[in-house]
């Protein structure tokens, strides 16, 4: 297999060619997770996948619970489908509360602190209140604790892995908070060998050709807990070495005849970036610092048959959302008209 059918199978499995769902969860339940720090771009990371959503249809799907957004996986906000949060947490939460350890020490919170938080918090959002999170702040503070942002902050990232709190619905373009258990009620007993073997299918059915390296860095988990998720989907993939790395793939693959023509305007920290530790097969190395900053910033991308072409940001004009286009170099018609119709698709989202 060569190099240049990597990209091409990525926008294929990450659903970027198109599929047969018809809502916003089946797209998130079939990539596993899709990074969310971003809340506007990542309602587009769904629009792109799927057309016939709408903003206000995936804001829906949140506020009913088919979609929460909260901190799993790596330490940053993710959008999960809600009937997988509670396996999901379970599988990500041990190792991400020993991260929030060495915060808490560098913002002064004992343990003691944050579980008294946590018991404010959860009283504050029972019999169903949705709170944001400076009105859970003014809760703290009438309980005798006055914190600062950066402590609200840590002690909401604590609540949501201890699976006290996720997003609740959004209030007048805010979001809020409500307490997980009322939302999405947990239905099965926690098992870490049949959550591993899920996130592994889950990851390399969507994201494929990827790495060992490629999923440790996505998962958030060990080494060795990759290699062994990996081996229990080992008899439905195989393997294929591309410049001296082991590339997985759905065993049901069959390497496409030339595809057509194809722009699409990706948001910041889209899955078809920066779900994978190597990058080289979608940018070039002149582009790679615009497109990616050093400290990790991900900027939204228009992408060309697989290659990042350009850049582009979201504007917003009174009532109307749409694209400002930076290309990286000049481009024919035909490249053009498909960089306006995505441009639309991005505009008829917010409609």
């Amino acid at each position: 297999m060569s190099t240049s059918i990597i990209a091409d199978l990525r926008l294929h499995n990450q659903l970027l060619r198109g599929s047969n769902f018809t809502t916003p969860q089946e797209v998130v339940s079939w990539m596993g997770a899709v990074q969310a720090q971003d809340f506007n771009m990542a309602k587009w990371a769904l629009g792109v996948r799927l057309p016939v959503l709408t903003n206000t249809t995936v804001e829906d799907a949140l506020n009913k619970g088919e979609l929460v957004r909260t901190h799993i996986l790596r330490p940053t906000w993710h959008l999960v489908a809600g009937k997988e949060i509670h396996w999901m947490l379970s599988l990500s939460a041990p190792r991400l509360k020993a991260i929030l350890k060495t915060y808490a020490k560098m913002l002064e919170l004992t343990d003691a602190a944050i579980e008294k938080g946590s018991d404010i918090i959860q009283q504050a959002l029972s019999e169903g209140e949705h709170l944001t999170r400076p009105q859970l702040g003014e809760r703290l503070k009438s309980k005798g604790m006055d914190v600062n942002p950066h402590q609200l902050n840590h002690i909401m990232f604590s609540a949501e892995l201890h699976g006290i709190v996720c997003n609740g619905e959004i209030n007048k373009n805010k979001q809020t908070y409500c307490l997980l258990e009322e939302k999405i009620p947990k239905t099965e007993v926690f098992d870490k060998q049949i959550a591993l073997e899920r996130l592994a299918r889950k990851y390399f059915t969507s994201h494929a050709p990827a790495t060992l390296q490629d999923f440790v860095w996505w998962s958030g988990l060990t080494v060795a807990d990759a290699k062994a998720a990996m081996e229990m989907i080992k008899p439905d993939f195989v393997v294929e070495k591309i410049d001296s790395l082991d590339y997985w793939i759905n065993n049901s693959f069959t390497e496409t005849k030339e595809s057509q023509e194809s722009v699409f305007l990706l948001p910041a920290w889209d899955e078809f970036v920066v779900s994978y530790k190597n990058r080289q097969h979608i940018v070039a190395d002149e582009h790679y610092s615009k497109v990616i900053s050093r400290n990790g910033i991900f900027k939204p991308v228009i992408v060309k048959n697989g290659q990042i072409i350009g850049m582009w940001k979201r504007l917003k004009k009174k009532d109307t959302i749409s694209a400002g286009i930076e290309l990286f170099g000049d481009v024919d018609a035909s490249t053009e008209n498909l960089i306006k119709q995505a441009s639309r698709s991005f505009e008829l989202f917010h409609i």
